[in-house]
């Protein structure tokens, strides 16, 4: 099934941070936005043929507006970076609506975020949510320097008695100390939900830290791979809804050979990422590359990301 999209107008562009800016998304007709909630992301249909999520970073409660922010990637395959130097106040973006992959668990007694750069921004709503609903939260924020940090100005704006709630942590101003981790994770009471989301190393270690610890009250979000999508090929996925079958061939991932053969499929990040690809696996072993699925799901083999997970199967059976 196609995606549903809508076309939104670029109201405002806000600069955050070094290389960061915000970009402010409105009904161009007046009315009412889609609802989501606190976590959420929605995907860019951009004019040069890409498909970018980013997380909203505005109060749950606006139903006028959606707010995200976009760091211009020094590594940026043309997403990010079509963003900044073309986006302009008064065009007209056609988005997803908005999914949530990294859900707020509003009945935890205590709520742990964690942000590596970028990474703070669904963070931030998820601080609007806490506070609107007066949950406890703690939140600890790293960045290069206070220069490349995000939204530190509305952090700031949080009543003096939060403060102690807020620790922000800069690279070229900790005078040989580490941002440790661990440390971190370890003094957190065993009932709390924990969140982190950030550049690959620092979810990694994140795992890591948190790997004793119940798998429902660890929260992740990966905006870029950790890992190469699979490109062997030299299977065959065959779709039992249109009862096609299309070769794999090497260098090529399951959604390039489907779109070559004229194959309509979800698909937005490429990187396995967002989980707007997901597609329900009938029989065959896939080969799992993406940070969407949970272990356990990945184990099961009941679902696949087409855009960067492969085949140890012979023939993958789709429900395509």
């Amino acid at each position: 099934m196609a995606e549903v999209t809508q076309d939104v107008l670029v109201k405002r562009i806000g600069y955050e941070a070094e290389r960061i800016n915000s970009y402010e998304l409105i009904v161009r007709t007046g009315g009412e936005l889609t609802s989501f909630t606190a976590g959420s992301h929605i995907d860019l249909h951009l004019p040069n043929g890409m498909i970018r999520s980013y997380s909203l970073v505005n109060d749950q409660r606006e139903r006028h507006r959606y707010v995200i922010a976009v760091n211009k990637d020094a590594e940026s395959r043309g997403g990010s970076s079509f963003v900044h130097d073309s986006v302009k106040v008064g065009d007209i973006m056609t988005i997803s609506g908005p999914r949530n992959n990294f859900a707020l668990h509003e009945e935890a007694e205590h709520s742990v975020l964690i942000a590596g750069g970028i990474g703070i921004t669904p963070l931030l709503s998820m601080i609007r949510r806490l506070e609107a609903i007066g949950r406890r939260w703690e939140l600890f924020y790293a960045a290069r320097t206070r220069a490349a940090a995000a939204f530190l100005d509305e952090l700031d704006a949080f009543r003096s008695d939060l403060r102690p709630r807020m620790h922000v942590d800069f690279d070229d101003e900790r005078s040989g100390r580490i941002f440790d981790l661990p440390a971190i994770v370890g003094n957190v009471p065993a009932h709390a939900h924990l969140y982190c989301c950030g550049p690959v190393p620092m979810l990694a270690a994140f795992e890591a830290a948190t790997a004793d610890r119940p798998s429902d009250r660890v929260h992740v979000e990966y905006f870029q791979a950790r890992e190469a999508p699979a490109t062997e090929g030299g299977f065959d996925v065959k779709l039992a809804r249109s009862n096609r079958t299309i070769a794999v061939e090497p260098g090529k991932t399951i959604l390039d050979a489907l779109l070559e053969a004229g194959i309509t499929a979800n698909y937005a990040c490429t990187e396995g990422v967002c989980g707007t690809c997901e597609t329900r696996v009938l029989e065959g072993t896939p080969d799992h590359r993406d940070q969407f699925l949970s272990k356990e799901e990945q184990a099961a083999n009941k679902s696949v990301m087409i855009c960067c997970s492969g085949a140890k199967s012979r023939t993958l059976v789709l429900d395509l």
